[in-house]
């Protein structure tokens, strides 16, 4: 984990690579609770019989649930200690490149790509690149956009 104890040591770091997370399975029990709370209970999702013979050969996870991953691995990945407030801005960009499979893993890779000052702290822009064990795509790259007010 990189630990930055100050904004200014955040901005110094603009276009590192600040490593990986750990791995995360990701659980029909996830991918169910998912569908319940957001109602999108597509059956390539919840219903592992027809989705044997779908296209994945199993249920996959929703593309939103791979992307609310997103804080869980940046938080395994960067600490900052000094702030007095953290705000989820947005996103830049989402691509879902690869489905992830019930019972499969993934990881974050996560860069700081881009650092702007703002009222009273820092827009930082990161390149999160969600990888899937096994693969050599990733499952999704994510832009996610947070502020930290000093």
């Amino acid at each position: 984990m990189r630990v930055f104890a100050t904004v200014e040591e955040l901005v110094a770091a603009a276009g590192d690579d600040l490593g990986e997370s750990s791995w995360h399975t990701i659980t029909q029990e996830q991918i169910n609770g998912f569908a319940e709370a957001t109602g999108d209970d597509q059956w390539i999702h919840v219903d592992a019989v027809r989705a044997a013979a779908g296209p994945f050969g199993t249920t996959i996870a929703h593309g939103y649930l791979t992307l609310s991953l997103v804080p869980m691995l940046m938080r395994e990945v960067q600490e900052l200690r000094t702030r007095s407030m953290e705000i989820n801005y947005g996103l830049d960009r989402v691509r879902f490149l690869t489905p992830v499979p019930a019972g499969s893993r993934v990881r974050g890779r996560v860069t700081v790509a881009n650092v702007t000052p703002v009222d009273g702290g820092v827009q930082v822009t990161y390149d999160v690149t969600i990888e899937l064990e096994g693969s050599e795509k990733p499952a999704a790259i994510v832009n996610p956009i947070y502020r930290y007010i000093r």
